[in-house]
C-alpha cells in the first residue's frame, strides 16, 4: 500500500507543490523583511554578515523567494557579492529563513539548491557564509575553505563556511570579507 493510497485519483491529479521559487520581486520587499523579522529575530541587523550587506543590493539575479499556496512569501534567500580577503570575487549567502508555518517541508532546502545552482549557472566561484555546519554541510559547505578568512565584527570561526562551485576558487584565500556589490540607492535599501 502506498503513502497515497487513502487519496482519490482526482485528488491525486488535483495536487499541487505546497510551494514554488522564484525570483524576489519589489513587491516582496514588506513580506520578506516581517518573514526576516520573525524567523531571526529584530536583532538579525547586528549581525557582522548584515554589515556586509547593509546598504548594498543583491547580486544580480540572486535574490529569491518561495511562496506559499496562495502566493504568499514562505521563504526567503539572497546573495551578495562580495572579495573574499585578497581580492578574489565570491558571493555571501544570507539570509536564509523559511515561514514557522512552512518548516519541514524542505523549503530551506530548496532555496539552497536553487541559489546555489543559479550562482554557478552565473559564473560565481565560490560561496561564504555564516550559518549552522550541521545544516549547510550537506550543501558542501565547509569551515576548513574559510579558515583564513575574517568577517567584520564578531562571528563564530566555526560557523563561517565556505562553498566551491569552482575547485580551487578559495584556495589560499585569506583576509577580511568586504561588500563589492552595487551600491542601493538611499530611497531603496530595503529592496
Amino acid at each position: 500500500m502506498t503513502a497515497f493510497a487513502h487519496l482519490s485519483a482526482a485528488a491525486l491529479a488535483d495536487a499541487r507543490p505546497l510551494f514554488a521559487i522564484e525570483a524576489e520581486s519589489v513587491a516582496d520587499v514588506a513580506a520578506r523583511e516581517a518573514l526576516l523579522d520573525a524567523a531571526m529575530g529584530l536583532g538579525r541587523t547586528r549581525k557582522s554578515s548584515e554589515a556586509i550587506r547593509r546598504g548594498r543590493l543583491p547580486a544580480r539575479g540572486l535574490a529569491f523567494v518561495a511562496r506559499g499556496l496562495a502566493g504568499e512569501v514562505v521563504g526567503t534567500v539572497r546573495l551578495w557579492d562580495v572579495c573574499a580577503g585578497d581580492g578574489r570575487a565570491a558571493l555571501l549567502l544570507g539570509p536564509l529563513a523559511v515561514s514557522s508555518a512552512y518548516e519541514g517541508v524542505g523549503i530551506g532546502s530548496a532555496l539552497m539548491r536553487h541559489a546555489l545552482a543559479e550562482a554557478a549557472r552565473l559564473g560565481h566561484g565560490a560561496v561564504l557564509l555564516v550559518g549552522d555546519p550541521a545544516y549547510y554541510e550537506r550543501f558542501g559547505f565547509s569551515s576548513a575553505l574559510s579558515a583564513d578568512l575574517f568577517m567584520p565584527g564578531p562571528f563564530e570561526r566555526h560557523r563561517l563556511q565556505g562553498l566551491e562551485l569552482v575547485p580551487g576558487s578559495l584556495s589560499g584565500a585569506e583576509g577580511m570579507i568586504a561588500p563589492t556589490g552595487r551600491e542601493a540607492p538611499a530611497e531603496g535599501l530595503a529592496a
